[in-house]
């Protein structure tokens, strides 16, 4: 099965997240398919705290890959693109 997650990356106690299409079956920081997007939770003033291609997603969506929790939560936070 396909699964869009986040994969960890950034030092000790500052992590950045990448957003990555990969299969169920690899670890965590593992391999993957497709990077779609990332989430900067720490991310400070005028810097981006999360970007996702939403063409991208939809795709991966529509063939079947299921999102984990923490991405549906972050996918409605960023909300819907202007287009």
């Amino acid at each position: 099965m396909v699964v869009i997650r986040l994969s960890r990356g950034g030092a000790k106690a500052r992590p950045f997240f990448n957003i990555v299409v990969a299969d169920k079956r690899v670890r965590r920081d593992g391999r993957f398919i497709e990077r779609i997007g990332f989430y900067n939770p720490i991310a400070a003033g005028g810097e981006e705290g999360l970007r996702i291609a939403h063409d991208r997603l939809n795709y991966w969506v529509g063939v079947g890959a299921q999102t984990s929790p923490t991405v549906d939560r972050l996918i409605k936070q960023a909300g819907k693109p202007a287009a």
